[in-house]
């Protein structure tokens, strides 16, 4: 009962830092759109991918948009850490769940936001998905679920790094993995190492499960591993920020 209240007024507390912080807005909702019409416009007509590239970019595109808002919740994550502010919870005895809980549920909600500011410029440049009413439902579970697992991944790691402005540069790795996946190219169009790694890393199943699921033809092959990939992430992070948060609280 004592942890709900708590955990909305988190939540409000770090939706109000990310929307006053300009460079998170632009690095959540700008940078991806700035990268959709690099990538539609200045180098789509390099890819030959079997189909409209602004079809086949958008999924990836999507996934990118939700690595991009990470940086800030590391940052975040941090400073509340070595600022002092966590102490100041300590003594307003403010749950401890609440404090991470306030981290993930803001990142997913700006995750919702940026994502939907793609959909609609990537829908202006041409992309005409195929999903119906349980196809989209399938997109927006998706969409949360990874945005649950990057999240507590990256609270985990900026409570791991010794500064804000270090924790700032942890989430770098996610931002460029989906770079290494089939986001912007197939993987059968890489070369022989970049290929394989690009195959199995967890980013390549889910963004075939996005682009599925816009194309309204979902294969199980892709959603089953895409969902054990997110629920590994969410399960490792979880357990790494509760500990990185008990150590150091």
């Amino acid at each position: 009962m004592r942890t709900k209240p708590h955990a909305v007024v988190m939540l409000r507390r770090n939706v109000t830092h990310i929307v006053r912080d300009p460079t998170s807005v632009f690095n959540s909702v700008v940078m991806p759109i700035v990268m959709m019409l690099m990538f539609v416009y200045v180098f789509g007509d390099a890819f030959s991918v079997g189909v409209n590239y602004v079809d086949y970019v958008t999924p990836g595109l999507l996934l990118l948009a939700i690595c991009y808002g990470l940086g800030s919740v590391a940052a975040g994550a941090n400073s509340d850490m070595s600022k002092g502010i966590i102490n100041r919870f300590k003594v307003m005895d403010v749950s401890r769940g609440a404090v991470l809980s306030g981290q993930v549920i803001a990142s997913v909600l700006i995750n919702l936001v940026s994502v939907a500011a793609m959909l609609g410029m990537a829908l202006l440049l041409g992309f005409r998905p195929s999903a119906g009413f349980l196809d989209w439902l399938g997109v927006l579970g998706m969409v949360v679920l990874v945005g649950v697992a990057l999240a507590w991944m990256t609270v985990a790691l900026g409570l791991a790094a010794k500064s804000p402005e270090s924790a700032g540069l942890v989430a770098v790795p996610l931002i460029m993995l989906p770079f290494f996946s089939s986001a912007i190219v197939p993987a059968e169009m890489m070369g022989t190492g970049v290929r394989q790694f690009a195959e199995y890393q967890p980013f390549t199943p889910i963004i075939e499960t996005l682009r599925g699921l816009l194309a309204g033809s979902p294969s199980s092959g892709d959603v089953v591993p895409a969902v054990l990939w997110c629920l590994g992430l969410a399960a490792v992070g979880y357990a790494w920020a509760r500990y990185g948060f008990t150590r150091r609280a």
